[in-house]
C-alpha cells in the first residue's frame, strides 16, 4: 500500500512537471518593449530684425503710470488716464534763438506725427498750464530719428542760449548707450525780455524706431527735477517697448497688405478709399498717371505748378483732391470732401468713395468702429478736428470732422488717405 502510494505520487509529479514544460514550450516569445520616439523639435523662429515701426495700441507700451509720473516730475498731480487723443497748437513760436537749433525746444514735437497717446496733469506753476506726456508715432524710423537728432543737438548746444537776445538755458542729462534708444531730460528756462515773461518748464524726450516720446511740466522757482533719473526712466521704458515689439513681430511677422483692384469705369461712389489710394488712383504714382487712371474726369492743375489737383467726375457731382509731394510729382495724398466747414460748400457723400463702408455724412464713431486703434486730433490754430488711423508702413487715413470728435453726433465731412513717408519733415536735421 505504501509502495503504491509512492508510485502514484511520483507519476503525478512527472505529469505536473511535464505539463509545465509543455506550457512553457508553447508560450510565444516575449516581444521587445516599443522604443519611445521623440517628436522632431520645431526650430525657434529667427528674431524679428526689420524696421522698428510701432503702430496703434503698441504706443501704449511707452506710457508711464501715474505713480511713475508723480515720482519723476515734482509737483505733478491729478494725473489723467491715458487717452488716444492729441491737441496741437500749430501756430509757430516766431522767436529768434541762438544757436538756431535751440528752437526745437519751443516747437511742437507732434507736428508730422500719425499716431498718439496722451496723459495730462495739473502743475504747481500757479496758472492753467498743464503738464503732458505724449507718445508720438511717425511714418518711419527716419522721420522720428531725424527729429531726435535735433533734440540731441539742442541738448548739446543749448545749456546756455539766447531767446530774442535774452539769456536762457536748458540744463539737461542725455542717456545714449548706442543701442538705438536715446533719452534727454532737463529744465528749460526761457526769458522773453519783459517782466513776468519768463517761462520755466521741465522738458524731456526719448526715441526708438518710429516713436518719439515727450513730456513737459511748467514749474516756478528752482528746478527740483532729477534729470538723470528722468532720462533713465524714459530710456528704460523705450527699451522695454522695443523688446516687446521684437517679441510680437517674431511671433506674428508683418504681412503684406492686399491692394484691391478697382474698375476705373465704375461710378466713383463704388470705389474704395484704402491705405493705398482711392479706387484705381494709387499713392506714390506720378500725378499724370493718377489723373489718367480716372477716365473722363476733368482735371484742374493747381496755380503756380504746385498744390492740390482737382478731379471732377464725368458728368459732375463728385470731386477728388490729389496732392503731389512738394517740389515733386509723386502723389502723397488723395482726399474726398473737405477738412473744415468754413468756406466749404456742402458735399454729397452719396456720390463719393467710402472707406470700409464709412462715408461722408456718417458719424465719426462709425469710422472709429471700422478702423480701431487710431486717435483723435484737435488743431487749435486752424480749428480742425479729425480721427487718424495709420499702418506700420506709414500710410494714414484721416476722417475730418465737423466738430470735436469727442462731441456727440460729430459727422465726417471729408476723408483723406496719405502716404506719410512722403510728408515734409519738420526738422532742422533735414531742412537746415
Amino acid at each position: 500500500m505504501d509502495r503504491s502510494r509512492s508510485l502514484m505520487t511520483a507519476v503525478l509529479s512527472i505529469v505536473s512537471v511535464g505539463g509545465i514544460l509543455l506550457l512553457s514550450a508553447c508560450a510565444p516569445d516575449p516581444q521587445p518593449s516599443p522604443t519611445a520616439t521623440t517628436a522632431p523639435e520645431t526650430p525657434a523662429p529667427e528674431p524679428y530684425a526689420g524696421p522698428m515701426h510701432f503702430v496703434g495700441d503698441e504706443l501704449d507700451w511707452f506710457l508711464l503710470s501715474a505713480d511713475e509720473i508723480s515720482a519723476m516730475i515734482p509737483g505733478s498731480s491729478e494725473i489723467t488716464e491715458p487717452s488716444a487723443s492729441l491737441q496741437q497748437v500749430s501756430d509757430g513760436h516766431g522767436s529768434e534763438l541762438a544757436p538756431q537749433v535751440c528752437g526745437v525746444l519751443l516747437s511742437e514735437a507732434s507736428l508730422g506725427s500719425i499716431g498718439a497717446r496722451s496723459i495730462t496733469w495739473s502743475s504747481p506753476a500757479g496758472d492753467d498750464r498743464e503738464g503732458a506726456f505724449h507718445v508720438l508715432q511717425f511714418a518711419n524710423e527716419t522721420q522720428a530719428q531725424n527729429r531726435m537728432d535735433d533734440y540731441a543737438a539742442a541738448a548739446a548746444a543749448c545749456a546756455d542760449f539766447t531767446l530774442n537776445g535774452q539769456a536762457s538755458s536748458y540744463v539737461n542729462t542725455v542717456v545714449d548707450e548706442a543701442d538705438g534708444v536715446r533719452a534727454i531730460a532737463g529744465a528749460l528756462v526761457l526769458d522773453y525780455g519783459t517782466e513776468g515773461e519768463e517761462y520755466r518748464s521741465y522738458y524731456g524726450v526719448s526715441s526708438v524706431g518710429n516713436v518719439l516720446v515727450e513730456f513737459w511740466q511748467p514749474f516756478d522757482g528752482e528746478s527740483a527735477l532729477d534729470t538723470a533719473a528722468a532720462a533713465q526712466l524714459l530710456k528704460d521704458r523705450a527699451a522695454q517697448a522695443a523688446e516687446k515689439l521684437v517679441d510680437e513681430l517674431t511671433a506674428n511677422p508683418p504681412v503684406e497688405r492686399e491692394d484691391t483692384a478697382a474698375d476705373p469705369a465704375a461710378a466713383w461712389s463704388e470705389w474704395e478709399i484704402g491705405f493705398d489710394g482711392v479706387g484705381p488712383l494709387r499713392l506714390g504714382e506720378d500725378i499724370e498717371t493718377v489723373v489718367a487712371a480716372a477716365p473722363g474726369a476733368e482735371a484742374v492743375a493747381p496755380g503756380g505748378g504746385f498744390g492740390e489737383w482737382e478731379l471732377t467726375a464725368q458728368g459732375g457731382g463728385a470731386r477728388l483732391f490729389v496732392s503731389p509731394v512738394e517740389e515733386g510729382t509723386a502723389v502723397a495724398s488723395i482726399r474726398a470732401g473737405g477738412i473744415a466747414l468754413y468756406g466749404e460748400a456742402p458735399v454729397d457723400g452719396a456720390v463719393l468713395p467710402r472707406a470700409g463702408g464709412v462715408g461722408i455724412g456718417d458719424e465719426v464713431t462709425d469710422a472709429i468702429a471700422a478702423f480701431p486703434g487710431g486717435n483723435t486730433v484737435h488743431v487749435i490754430a486752424a480749428g480742425l478736428d479729425f480721427y487718424e488711423v495709420s499702418t506700420r508702413d506709414g500710410r494714414v487715413l484721416l476722417f475730418h470732422a465737423d466738430r470735436a470728435v469727442s462731441e456727440a453726433g460729430a459727422k465726417i465731412i471729408g476723408i483723406t488717405v496719405e502716404d506719410a513717408t512722403l510728408r515734409r519733415e519738420y526738422t532742422l536735421a533735414v531742412n537746415g
